[in-house]
């Protein structure tokens, strides 16, 4: 099993799960550093962070960002539109991913509920769930040790709501706090059991984790080499039906 990574490239790291990412992160002592568009705007929203300046519909300026680093959580978006969401949601994980030239740092990938119940949902919130799994088959085609997030509802809690509640079905429905979300994105570079593992994210009445290990140990593994979670449907479409730059891009990364 990997090693804890000691630094980390937090994408997405001015939004609003991001910025909590980067706090969680140098709660646990490790170095961060944020790819960001803006520096000077960045720098009021991320103190203490490494400001690296790079944009993820220009791939060439995401080297910088990426060399060295140990790990890598993606929290990005786009704004909901299905090309937004092309460009930006999965076009950010290709463009991240083949910066890397080879190298497999520690991933963690956010995604959401409802990514492989197609035809569950109509029009561009379908379309936008669909470029998010793509993503997702990416990053386990990359070869680097991953965790794939796919939180719920965000704040969708109550008071008392600090239990964890973890599934592989994508059927499931919930809330789950933004602070929440960002301790399992840091959590899950940290602990070795939340390797190769994809799961749903939400919180219910009771108390917050201690067993960290065992939180995630309880999960099982995607199957190697697969393309998609341990419990999606089987009629997701096969890697010749994907977009040919998808299919470019997962051939790229195969290779």
């Amino acid at each position: 099993m990997p090693s804890s990574p000691t630094s980390v490239l937090v994408v997405g790291a001015t939004g609003g799960i991001g910025r909590r990412v980067v706090a969680a992160a140098q709660r646990h002592g490790l170095d961060v550093r944020a790819l960001v568009r803006d520096p000077a705007r960045a720098e009021r929203l991320l103190p203490g962070a490494d400001l690296v300046p790079g944009d993820l519909e220009k791939p060439d300026t995401l080297h910088p960002a990426v060399s060295g680093v140990d790990a890598i959580v993606f929290t990005h978006g786009g704004n909901g539109s299905p090309d937004a969401a092309r460009r930006i949601d999965y076009g950010g994980v290709a463009a991240v991913l083949h910066a890397l030239d080879g190298r497999t740092p520690r991933l963690a990938l956010m995604t959401s509920i409802g990514v492989s119940r197609r035809g569950a949902y109509g029009g561009s919130t379908g379309q936008l769930l669909d470029w998010k799994r793509r993503s997702e088959r990416l990053v386990r085609a990359s070869g680097a040790p991953y965790t794939i997030v796919r939180p719920g509802w965000f704040d969708a809690v109550g008071a008392g709501d600090d239990r964890l509640v973890l599934e592989q079905t994508d059927t499931g429905n919930g809330g789950i706090g933004r602070d929440q979300l960002a301790e399992v994105l840091v959590r899950s570079m940290l602990t070795d059991t939340a390797v190769g593992r994809t799961f749903e994210l939400f919180a219910e009445a009771g108390p917050a984790p201690t067993d960290w290990s065992g939180l995630f140990g309880a999960l099982t593994p995607d199957r190697p080499g697969a393309l998609d979670a341990l419990g999606d449907p089987a009629t997701l479409p096969p890697v010749a039906e994907e977009p040919p730059a998808v299919q470019d891009d997962l051939a790229r990364l195969a290779g």
